[in-house]
C-alpha cells in the first residue's frame, strides 16, 4: 500500500480465474486458468489507491426496486390511482386509471392498452375469470371499473390478448399468439432480462402479504403480480381515504453499496465478453480452441478502469483531517448513473423527512446545488442486507426499558410507539413521566409509559458525527449548525494541535475510526519507541511492530504524520491508542487549538466579520500547519536539440543559484522562499535576426 503510493500506481491484485471449456459434441473438457486483469485492493481504511492518489467510493442512494401506487387528480372529481412496478432490471409496467373508469396499462413506455387485455395475455382469458379474479375488491354492484375496462378492451380471450400485446409493443411487425407469447416470457419470465432483485420481490411479498422465495426463480413477474397490482389499484379508487406512497419515504428508497455499483459495472463488461465469446466460438475450430482464445480480458479492464478511475461515485478521498475522511465514507449521493442530476432534483427530494429520523442527518448536507442530494449517515445507523437503512431503539416492556436493541428500517417504524431518548427514567429502566410526546405510528402525540414499545438509544441519534461534534447544539440555529458542520471538515491539522476543553465525548471515536491513529492489537508491554516506530511485547508472547507514518502528502497537500504516545516500558491494553495522528491529541480529535476569544470593538479594527489576532499566534507557530507541495518539470526532446537542467542559468545571479546543485536541482535540505528557483532548465533557441 505504501509502496503505491510512493511509486504512483495503483493498489491492485491479479485476478485469476479457472475456466472449463465442454465440447458438447463430442464431450471433450477443457481446463485452464485465466488472467483477467488485475483488480484494486481495497485498504484496511476502506478506501482504494488509484495510481497513487487516495480515493473513496461512496454510496449511492436510490429509488427502490417494487411497486409504487400514485394519484392523479382531477378537476371535481376523487382521485384516480395509477401504479408503476418498476425491476431492477427490465421493462417497466405502468397502470392509470382514466377519467370513465377505465384503467390501462403501459408496457416501457409503449402505446396504451386496456389492463383486461394483459391480464389475457397472462394467461386469464375469458371474462368470467377476470370478473372472478376482480370482483371481491371492485364492489359496487356495477362493477364499474371492470366492466369499462372491458368496453374498451378489444380482444376477448387470450389468444387475442396475446396478439394486442404484441401489436402495441412491436407496431407493424406481424402480431401471431405464437410471436407474442414468446416475446411476453423474453420480457417479463425470463431472468437474463427482467429482474426485480431481492428487494423488489421483497417489497412486493410486503404490500400484497405474498410469501415468495428471494431466489433468481421467483425474482421475475408473476401472474399474480400484475393481478394484485389491479386489485390494489380498485381497491384504492374505491376508498375515499386512501393515500398514495411517497416516494421520498426511506421504505421506498435504498442504499447500493460499493459491491452493488460495481457488480452493475461488471454486469455490462460480462455481457460484452458473452457476446464476443461467441463471436469467435462461430469462426474457430471447435475441436482444438482453448479457452484462452475466446476469452478477451479487455471489456472488463476497462470497465474496471472507468469505474475507479472516472466513475461518478468513485471520488478523490476528502484528506484535509481525520473528520473529512471518515465523512466522506459516510457520504449517501442521490446523484450517480441511475439516480437523480442535480438539475432536474425538485425541492420534494432534497427536503428533511421524517423518515430521515435516526438514518440521515438532517443537519449536514452541503450549501450549493447538491443541497439535500448529499447526505450522511447518522451516527447509530446502519444498512441491512436489502440495502434500506435501519437505526436501533431499545425495547420498552410494560412501561420499563429492556436492554434488548432492535434495528429498525423506516417502513417496520411506522407499526410502532417510539419515545425520544430524554425521558425521565428511574434506577432500574421504568420510564418516570407520566405522559410522553411520542412517535405514533410515523406522528406526533401523548402516549402513557405502558403504550410505548421502543425508545431511542441516544439523544445523538438523528445526527451525524460531524454534527453531533457540535457543542450545545440543541442551542444552535439549524443553518449556522449546517454551516460549522460541513467547516469542521476543512480544518487543517495544526503543527500542535490541542484537545478541545468543551467536548461531547464524541472526540476519541472519531479519530479511532478515521484509521489515522495506531490502535494497539494486543494487551503487552512497550519494548522501545521512537519518532518512526514503535516495538510491543504482547502478553501471548507475540512481538507487534508498528511502523509511524512520517510527513506523508495527504490529497489535500497536507502533512500526514504519526507522533507516539507511549515510553519504553508502559503497559497497554488491546485496542488502545498509542501514537496520535493528524489532527488528534491524546488520541482525541484536535482540529484546532484553544484560544481565549474577546467579544468586544477593537479601535475598528473588527469592523464586519474581521477579527484581530495576537502576534503571539504566528510567532509561536500556535495556527500554523506544515503542507507539502509536489513541483514537477519535464525536461523534453525538441527539434533544436534536448532541453538541459543546469546549475548555469544565463542572467540570473549567484545569489538566487546557491541552493542549486551542479545538475541544476534544489539539494535536500534547502530552505526556500517564494520565487525561490527550485530546477534550473535551458532550452535551445533557434537562430533569430537583429533588425
Amino acid at each position: 500500500e505504501r509502496t503505491a503510493r510512493e511509486k504512483n500506481v495503483t493498489y491492485e491484485a491479479p485476478l485469476r480465474i479457472k475456466i472449463e471449456l465442454r465440447n458438447k459434441r463430442t464431450g471433450q473438457v477443457t481446463n485452464q486458468e485465466l488472467y483477467l486483469g488485475d483488480f484494486p485492493l481495497m485498504t484496511p481504511r476502506g478506501t482504494f489507491i488509484i495510481n497513487g492518489v487516495e480515493r473513496v467510493v461512496i454510496s449511492q442512494l436510490i429509488r427502490s426496486p417494487g411497486i409504487f401506487f400514485s394519484y392523479s387528480r382531477l378537476a371535481g372529481a376523487k382521485n384516480l390511482f395509477g401504479a408503476k412496478l418498476i425491476p431492477s432490471r427490465g421493462a417497466w409496467l405502468e397502470f392509470e386509471t382514466e377519467s370513465n373508469g377505465t384503467i390501462s396499462a403501459r408496457i416501457d413506455r409503449k402505446r396504451k392498452l386496456p389492463v383486461t387485455t394483459l391480464l389475457r395475455a397472462f394467461g386469464i382469458g375469458t371474462d368470467e375469470q377476470l370478473k372472478k379474479v376482480l370482483s371481491d375488491v371492485d364492489t359496487d354492484d356495477q362493477m364499474k371499473f371492470v366492466m369499462a375496462t372491458m368496453a374498451q378492451d378489444p380482444a376477448a380471450s387470450e389468444n387475442e390478448g396475446l396478439a394486442e400485446v404484441y401489436r402495441r409493443i412491436r407496431p407493424g411487425d406481424l402480431a401471431t399468439a405464437e410471436n407474442s407469447r414468446q416475446m411476453i416470457h423474453n420480457m417479463f419470465f425470463n431472468f437474463a432480462r427482467y429482474d426485480l432483485s431481492r428487494v423488489g420481490r421483497h417489497r412486493l411479498n410486503q404490500r400484497f402479504a405474498t410469501n415468495y422465495e428471494l431466489t433468481e426463480t421467483e425474482r421475475t413477474l408473476k401472474p399474480e403480480d400484475v393481478i394484485n397490482t389491479v386489485r390494489e389499484i380498485i381497491r384504492l379508487n374505491n376508498n375515499p381515504s386512501a393515500r398514495p406512497d411517497n416516494i421520498d419515504h426511506l421504505g421506498n428508497r435504498r442504499v447500493k453499496v460499493l459491491g452493488e455499483l460495481l457488480q452493475d459495472k461488471m454486469r455490462v463488461a460480462f455481457a460484452q465478453t458473452e457476446r464476443i465469446i461467441k463471436d469467435r466460438m462461430s469462426t474457430l475450430d471447435t475441436d482444438t480452441v482453448l479457452p484462452s482464445q475466446l476469452i478477451n480480458p479487455r471489456p472488463f479492464v476497462a470497465r474496471l478502469k472507468e469505474f475507479f478511475s472516472s466513475g461518478q461515485l468513485s471520488q478523490f478521498m476528502d484528506q484535509f483531517n481525520p473528520l473529512s475522511e471518515l465523512e466522506h465514507k459516510r457520504l449517501l449521493s442521490a446523484l450517480g448513473p441511475g439516480g437523480l442530476t442535480k438539475e432536474r432534483a425538485s425541492f420534494d427530494v432534497r427536503d428533511v423527512h421524517p423518515s430521515h429520523y435516526g438514518r440521515i442527518c438532517p443537519i449536514e448536507t452541503p450549501e450549493g446545488q447538491n443541497i439535500g442530494l448529499v447526505g450522511h449517515l447518522a451516527l447509530y445507523a446502519k444498512i441491512s442486507p436489502l440495502g434500506f437503512i435501519l437505526t436501533p431503539y431499545r425495547k420498552v416492556v410494560k412501561g420499563k426499558t429492556t436492554s434488548e436493541i432492535v434495528y429498525l428500517d423506516a417502513s417496520e417504524e411506522e407499526r410502532f410507539v417510539i419515545a425520544p431518548a430524554g425521558v425521565m427514567l428511574s434506577g432500574d429502566g421504568k420510564i418516570m413521566d407520566e405522559r410522553i410526546a411520542a412517535r405514533i405510528h410515523g406522528e406526533p402525540g401523548l402516549v402513557t409509559p405502558a403504550e410505548l414499545d421502543y425508545i431511542d438509544v441516544s439523544p445523538k441519534q438523528p445526527f451525524s458525527a460531524a454534527t453531533s461534534l457540535i457543542p450545545f447544539l440543541e442551542h444552535d440555529d439549524a443553518n449556522r449548525a449546517l454551516m460549522g458542520s460541513n467547516m469542521q471538515r476543512q480544518a487543517q491539522p495544526l503543527v500542535n494541535p490541542q484537545a478541545p476543553y468543551v467536548g461531547t465525548g464524541l472526540e476519541e471515536t472519531v479519530a479511532r475510526d478515521s484509521g489515522l491513529v495506531v490502535v494497539a492489537e494486543a494487551d503487552g508491554v512497550v519494548e522501545s519507541v521512537d519518532a518512526a516506530h514503535i516495538s510491543i511485547k504482547g502478553d501471548d508472547g507475540k512481538k507487534h511492530d508498528y511502523q509511524l507514518i512520517k510527513f506523508l502528502k495527504s490529497n489535500a497537500f497536507t502533512s500526514i504524520s504519526q507522533r507516539p504516545l507511549v515510553n519504553k516500558g508502559d503497559k497497554v491494553k488491546k485496542n488502545q491508542i498509542i501514537a496520535d495522528g493528524p489532527a488528534t491529541d491524546g488520541g482525541e480529535l484536535a482540529l484546532g487549538t484553544n484560544l481565549l476569544v474577546a467579544f468586544l470593538s477593537f479601535e475598528g479594527l473588527n469592523f464586519e466579520d474581521a477579527i484581530v489576532l495576537s502576534d503571539r499566534m504566528v510567532k509561536q507557530d500556535v495556527l500554523s500547519s506544515v503542507y507539502i507541495e509536489e513541483y514537477s518539470v519535464d525536461v523534453r526532446e525538441t527539434k533544436l536539440g534536448p532541453e538541459l537542467t543546469t546549475y548555469d542559468i544565463p542572467n540570473v545571479g549567484e545569489e538566487r543559484l546557491k541552493d542549486l546543485d551542479p545538475d541544476g536541482i534544489v539539494r535536500i535540505g534547502a530552505e526556500v522562499r517564494s520565487q525561490d528557483i527550485l530546477v534550473g532548465k535551458i532550452s535551445p533557441k533557434g537562430e533569430g535576426y537583429l533588425w
